[in-house]
């Protein structure tokens, strides 16, 4: 399935989670935690839980709640009881500031505990996890890394620069380790979200990265980044006749074989078939 954007939504707010899903994008996630003040936890709790258990509360996305280590079980209780109501639509679940695989398996633990067998979302946004992305990304349940330069950097005590060097290392390490591991890597937040020129550019480097989609932290970003990540009408006729030749090579049994003049190998073969799958059509 396409994460091409990830939209956060407050967990107190009842009436933006509703909204959230009409925003396009391809995964919403409600937020019990940075976004909630500790005081309001257990109304957020109770506020998620209404809305995904609301027969009338209808979404494409992919819908994804963030907990954090500390208060996993708390809010799983929360959101989805102490037996796992299937009454509430719940498709995975974020996990802050994940630092090691145990946190991952951990997560698995308590939802399995519920009868729940969810994918998780590692949010790798701590030197520890970064320096152990590899091993997260590895861990069973994790379906996707997001990468959290803000948090990064608060925990490494560096300061934010509209060049983003100073995260540069960790944002390739984070969508190294997703693709070693065959799992979705989900760049970070880009905060100032009336800079739509800003955004654009931002996102379109996370794609030369090789991340595979942006969180937004406001509906306005989802085009933005949903349009970024979308292959062009030029480039999917490209990756389709690639994968025409390939067929037609195999066989006769090329390894390499000649598109529209352009030699074609392994690694075009592949990246046509990525090109494919953001488009829908794999």
């Amino acid at each position: 399935m396409a994460r091409r954007s990830l939209l956060f939504s407050p967990g107190d707010r009842p009436e933006l989670m509703r909204k959230a899903p009409t925003a396009g994008a391809d995964v919403v996630c409600f937020d019990l935690e940075d976004a909630v003040a500790p005081t309001k936890k257990d109304d957020a709790r109770a506020a998620v839980r209404e809305v995904l258990s609301d027969p009338s509360f209808d979404s494409d996305a992919e819908v994804v709640v963030r907990v954090a280590a500390e208060t996993a079980a708390d809010d799983l209780d929360g959101v989805v009881g102490s037996d796992g109501d299937a009454d509430v639509r719940l498709d995975a679940v974020m996990l802050s500031k994940t630092g090691f695989p145990e946190d991952v398996r951990d997560l698995d633990d308590e939802l399995a505990a519920r009868g729940l067998a969810l994918p998780v979302f590692a949010l790798v946004e701590t030197a520890r996890g970064v320096l152990n992305a590899p091993d997260i990304a590895a861990a069973g349940p994790t379906t996707a890394l997001v990468f959290g330069a803000e948090d990064l950097a608060a925990d490494v005590g560096a300061t934010r620069t509209a060049e983003g060097t100073e995260v540069l290392y960790a944002r390739e390490r984070v969508v190294l380790a997703a693709a070693a591991e065959g799992v979705d890597a989900i760049d970070t937040v880009y905060t100032d979200f009336e800079d739509e020129d800003g955004l654009r550019a931002e996102t379109a480097f996370a794609g030369t990265l090789g991340y595979d989609g942006k969180m937004a932290i406001h509906p306005a970003q989802v085009p933005v980044i949903n349009e970024s990540f979308t292959p062009s009408p030029e480039r999917v006729e490209w990756a389709r006749k690639v994968l025409r030749a390939r067929e037609e090579a195999d066989a006769s049994e090329a390894g390499v074989f000649r598109v529209d003049g352009e030699m074609i190998d392994a690694p075009l073969v592949a990246q046509a078939e990525r090109i494919l799958e953001r488009a829908g059509e794999r």
